[in-house]
């Protein structure tokens, strides 16, 4: 920021302003929110792809090796239940798995309560990489917020609970083609 040119635009608030002059009508009381939430979204998932790669991680790989660590010990879990926490294909989990078990970071092992079944294991370089990538991407999504205070940042999350975010899966987006954190 210069002297001269004064503060930064904010995007959001230029948008919001373009639509009042252009198309009144399509602005709600969510459309503010809406904006700044997938902003701020966009932020924090570059700053978590930023730091993946020091660790020699894809974001699949962490997401991974983070369920299985916040599992607790044994840091186990059943391929199906990775699938049902991470949103992934069991096709995808398994060449994931491959992946990170080539590097010795899981291992595949019979189930303890059922010999058919396998579960999927973190190594002891596992558990440590894990770590090691939480604790960084930990630290990228502080670095997003570095501007805010602690108490902007504990006010934002409570009224992020009250308006019911995290309440459910939510609805389908509409199929236009186009990038809705622009429009």
């Amino acid at each position: 920021m210069t002297a001269a040119s004064g503060p930064d635009p904010d995007p959001v608030d230029a948008l919001l302003s373009a639509w009042r002059t252009e198309l009144p009508d399509v602005l709600r009381p969510t459309t503010e929110l809406s904006k700044r939430i997938t902003r701020l979204a966009g932020a924090l998932d570059a700053a978590t792809r930023g730091v993946l790669p020091e660790l020699g991680l894809t974001v699949a790989e962490f997401d991974i090796l983070v369920a299985l660590r916040r599992s607790g010990e044994p840091y186990r879990m059943r391929p199906n239940e990775l699938v049902s926490t991470l949103l992934l294909s069991s096709g995808g989990i398994s060449n994931v798995v491959n992946h990170l078990a080539g590097r010795g970071l899981v291992l595949r092992e019979p189930s303890p309560d059922d010999g058919r079944s396998t579960m999927i294991r973190l190594t002891r370089e596992g558990v440590c990489t894990a770590e090691r990538a939480v604790r960084a991407h930990a630290d990228a999504h502080e670095a997003v917020f570095a501007e805010a205070s602690h108490a902007a940042v504990r006010a934002a999350a409570r009224a992020l609970r009250e308006v019911g975010v995290d309440r459910g899966p939510a609805p389908r987006p509409l199929r236009t083609g186009r990038n809705p954190s622009r429009s």
